[in-house]
C-alpha cells in the first residue's frame, strides 16, 4: 500500500512538473537564454555577444570580467564585431557581525556593489544603459583554524562575483530584449 501511495504521489509530481512550463508559457513567460526562441532571441544573443567588457581593477574585478565575458558570449566571439562597451566598477564593504569573548570577530559579512554603464561604440560613444547591482554574503571565522577561514572567505567571494555577474547579465538581456522588440530601452 505504501508503494502505491508513492507511485500516485510521483505521478502527481510528474504531471505538475510537466504542466508548469505550459502554464508559464501561456502567461508570457519564457526562458531568457532558451534555444530556438525566434528572431528576437537571436537578436538578443547577438547583441550580448557584441558587448566587450572593459578592464576592472583588482583580482575580484578580473574574476568578474572573466565571468561576464563567459556569460555574454558562451559560444565565443569569433567573427563578432564589438558594438558595445560595458564598464564596471566594483566595490566592497565589510561588516563584523559576531565576536568571540576575547574580542576577535567570529563572523564577517561582505557587501559587494557593481555599478555598470553600457555604451555604444559610436563616435562619440553614447550611454545606452546603466545599473547598480548588489550582493551580500557572510562567512564564519572558526577559532584557531586559519586555513578554514581562508577557504570560507574565498568561497564567499566567488559566490558574490557569480551573483553580481548573473544580475548584470540579466539586466543586459532585458535591455536588449526590449530593444529587439521595439520597446524603449530599460
Amino acid at each position: 500500500m505504501c508503494r502505491d501511495g508513492w507511485s500516485i504521489l510521483s505521478s502527481r509530481r510528474a504531471l505538475i512538473a510537466l504542466s508548469l512550463p505550459l502554464l508559464a508559457a501561456g502567461c508570457g513567460f519564457r526562458p531568457m537564454y532558451g534555444q530556438g526562441g525566434g528572431v528576437a532571441d537571436a537578436r538578443v544573443a547577438a547583441s550580448l555577444a557584441a558587448v566587450k567588457v572593459g578592464l576592472i581593477t583588482e583580482r575580484q574585478g578580473q574574476l568578474l570580467r572573466r565571468r561576464l565575458e563567459q556569460g555574454l558570449a558562451p559560444k565565443g566571439r569569433e567573427g563578432v564585431r564589438p558594438q558595445y562597451d560595458l564598464r564596471v566598477g566594483l566595490g566592497y564593504s565589510v561588516e563584523l557581525q559576531g565576536f568571540r569573548r576575547d574580542g576577535f570577530p567570529s563572523r564577517v559579512r561582505f557587501n559587494a556593489t557593481a555599478t555598470w554603464l553600457l555604451f555604444d561604440l559610436g563616435a562619440p560613444p553614447q550611454e545606452i544603459a546603466r545599473g547598480s547591482e548588489r550582493a551580500s554574503d557572510a562567512y564564519d571565522i572558526p577559532e584557531n583554524q586559519f586555513f578554514a577561514a581562508d577557504v570560507a572567505r574565498d568561497s564567499m567571494e566567488r559566490q558574490l562575483i557569480e551573483q553580481l555577474a548573473q544580475q548584470i547579465l540579466e539586466r543586459l538581456a532585458i535591455h536588449f530584449r526590449g530593444a529587439a522588440q521595439g520597446a524603449a530601452p530599460a
